[in-house]
């Protein structure tokens, strides 16, 4: 695929239009990813944010086409200027490594447990650039280093299980990185990892990304990991995309109820010990029976008899790469009128339990 011709031109890598995926079970349909439209250039990086079944790693997979034969898509998925959505395996095969890649969640369940990592690393670079023996040694060797793994001639020979969590974690960054792709997705790259070494995997994803020109999409449930590692933010609930905006406009001038509460859960350096974790009570919609309106707004703290009966549409704020949906955003005079009415009952968000 030529996409360098078309990221000179000015076009985005990848571009999502009306993105659909549903998958068929025995109690009906479940709308996993309900519309959604992005786009992300070349060099760019952007964090989807949610909960749990949200729908954000169903959409990475549904860019990549790691679906099982269950699923239904619609929309368009173009990459580098290409409608890939309705190619094959074996035509996908083509981008997978060379293109696009992905770091998955949990390493140790990804690599293979009885082949050594240097075998891991050198299988893609023969099957994608027609490597020989050596040369692949080469390159994976560079690739350890790159990654900062240590002694990386004693790596090469060790099997998954002889490695750290954070080892292995680098060990994924290498082979997604092996045949140069120009996307890189990481879903929860940092789980299960300590907050140090989940610095350093975050700052490691970024320094490649700026070494390579390559985009990323960092996917997770924290809106803190993204905060200094992303360009832009996708935050999604109930399969939709419920909020987008460039990362710092998001964070100065949240709009959409549901971001800020994913904001409120964050633990804070500056609560005394012991302090209990702010939580979003309730559970996220039901994808085969979603509800009336706005998915949130049966735990949504704010919301009004209208939230219940009309879904609110993507809104553009003053600035059009800020979209949001809701019907009284945060800031709006709904919003102001009904906060101060909780306040003055006594309620906190932390408080909050359910909207009947």
């Amino acid at each position: 695929m030529q996409t360098d011709r078309r990221i000179e031109s000015g076009e985005p890598l990848l571009e999502l239009i009306d993105l659909k995926t549903h998958f068929k079970t025995e109690r009906g349909l479940v709308r996993a990813v309900d519309g959604v439209t992005l786009s992300l250039k070349r060099g760019e990086s952007l964090g989807v944010v949610g909960e749990s079944g949200s729908g954000k790693t169903v959409l990475a997979r549904s860019i990549m086409g790691l679906l099982p034969s269950t699923a239904v898509k619609h929309g368009s998925v173009k990459f580098a200027g290409q409608d890939i959505l309705g190619f094959s395996a074996k035509q996908m095969r083509h981008l997978w490594g060379a293109e696009m890649s992905m770091v998955f969640q949990n390493p140790l369940n990804s690599l293979n447990p009885l082949m050594k990592i240097g075998k891991q690393i050198t299988e893609p670079l023969k099957l994608h650039l027609g490597m020989d023996k050596a040369t692949a040694t080469a390159t994976a060797l560079q690739l350890l280093r790159d990654v900062r793994i240590p002694e990386p001639e004693r790596r090469l020979n060790q099997l998954p299980h002889e490695l750290s969590g954070g080892m292995r974690q680098r060990v994924m960054i290498a082979i997604a990185l092996a045949c140069g792709p120009t996307l890189l997705f990481a879903d929860e790259p940092t789980t299960a990892l300590d907050v140090t070494v989940q610095a350093q995997i975050l700052d490691l994803i970024g320094e490649q990304r700026r070494d390579r020109n390559m985009s990323v999409i960092l996917v997770t449930h924290d809106l803190g990991v993204v905060a200094g590692h992303t360009d832009q933010i996708a935050v999604m609930y109930g399969g939709k995309l419920v909020e987008h905006a460039p990362t710092k406009t998001l964070f100065a001038n949240m709009k959409m109820p549901y971001t800020k509460s994913l904001m409120r859960s964050i633990p804070k350096l500056s609560d005394p010990s012991h302090t209990r974790l702010a939580t979003i009570h309730g559970r996220p919609p039901d994808l085969v029976n979603p509800p009336l309106g706005c998915n949130f707004a049966p735990r949504c703290m704010y919301a009004l008899p209208k939230c219940h009966v009309e879904e609110p549409p993507l809104t553009p704020t003053t600035d059009p790469k800020h979209v949001y949906a809701c019907w009284y955003p945060v800031g709006s005079p709904e919003f102001e009128k009904r906060d101060a009415e909780l306040q003055a009952t006594g309620y906190k968000p932390e408080d909050f339990s359910a909207v009947s």
